[in-house]
């Protein structure tokens, strides 16, 4: 295992990804779900199968249709947005209410912020810089310790950082804007869509 390359790779995808839509969606997912640790579980879980694919495919997956992969993002942006404003509708400022309120499963937890991350990143810039390193490196396993690291790493940011914004902002709020930044993403990945055909 090379060291250099596990820092150089952690630094590229931890830098990339920092910005990126996926540590909005995991702040929007702490949000909804309240429970960050297990979104935090199944974001990393669905970067950990985004690495394998980047590194084992190496510049393959450069060659995946962009504009399907834009549409599929699009596509799941916008009903992020349609699904937070449908939350936002249903919160109550009576907090007994709120915590009489059936929690989700844990299991439904991890399986939906997996199912979001894993559709939000595929042909992500980081999935791709991955792929780069990992065909660039000669050291596939060090790219993929460090690009898990990275974004396991910006995950607990995001996850962390939601479960401050639920603790001081009431969750109707939160969730519009959720809604606002899902709505803004989808009309972003429109746009480069449409610009890139």
């Amino acid at each position: 295992m090379s060291l250099t390359a596990l820092a150089a790779t952690f630094a590229t995808v931890f830098l990339a990804e920092l910005p990126d839509k996926t540590m909005f969606a995991t702040i929007a997912l702490v949000a909804r779900y309240r429970r960050p640790l297990l979104v935090w579980c199944g974001a990393t879980a669905a970067f950990a199968l985004h690495v394998t694919v980047a590194v084992v495919a190496g510049s393959a997956v450069t060659r995946l249709p962009e504009r399907l992969v834009g549409i599929v993002v699009v596509l799941l942006f916008g009903f992020g947005a349609v699904a937070m404003v449908r939350a936002s509708r249903r919160q109550t400022t009576d907090i007994e209410t709120d915590r009489d309120a059936a929690p989700p499963t844990s299991l439904r937890v991890v399986v939906g912020a997996f199912g979001f991350v894993a559709l939000a990143e595929w042909g992500d810039l980081t999935q791709l810089a991955t792929a780069g390193l990992a065909a660039r490196s000669g050291s596939p396993a060090s790219v993929w310790v460090g690009a898990a690291l990275a974004l396991a790493s910006v995950a607990a940011l995001a996850a962390a950082t939601g479960q401050q914004l639920v603790r001081r902002i009431p969750l109707a709020r939160i969730n519009l804007a959720a809604a606002v930044v899902f709505a803004a993403l989808a009309a972003w990945t429109l746009l480069t869509v449409a610009v890139g055909s």
